[in-house]
């Protein structure tokens, strides 16, 4: 299981999610460019420690990324067809996130194995994508018995 994160605009998100794949040992896949120089330091505050404990990617782009993606790209995203609580996931699955500002355009939408949402109540817009991540990175790991012992 990875988790990518598509031109990613806040450093302090990619920090928080740094440290989640570093506490439950998945990767994460950081495709370019990004909002924010790698060294940031909201990214190094919200990763703390945790980011030396994780296997990160960087990709130029996102063609370089999608050819080193070598199993399915599950899209969360807010125009998801697919409920959270109806996907079914794998272990080698890629779950990729847009960046907060804009998502991911229509190419990238339409490349996608599966568009998942986080069902939300009326009126609201979207998760942090820290967040959004966290909960569907739970679902997948506990769907696929790919939780840490």
């Amino acid at each position: 299981m990875r988790i990518a994160l598509y031109q990613p605009d806040i450093a302090g998100n990619v920090g928080t999610i740094l440290r989640l794949a570093a506490c439950l040992g998945v990767g994460v896949d950081l495709i370019e460019p990004m909002g924010f120089a790698w060294g940031d330091r909201a990214l190094v505050r919200a990763g703390m420690d945790y980011a030396g404990a994780v296997e990160v990617t960087r990709h130029a782009d996102w063609a370089a990324f999608e050819s080193a993606a070598a199993a399915r790209i599950i899209l969360l995203t807010t125009r998801g067809g697919t409920r959270l609580d109806a996907a079914t996931f794998r272990q080698d699955d890629i779950l990729l996130l847009g960046s907060e500002g804009s998502g991911v355009p229509p190419d990238v939408h339409a490349r996608a194995d599966m568009a998942v949402r986080i069902p939300l109540r009326p009126g609201f817009r979207s998760l942090n994508v820290a967040v959004a991540a966290g909960i569907a990175l739970a679902e997948a790991l506990r769907q696929t018995a790919g939780w840490p012992e």
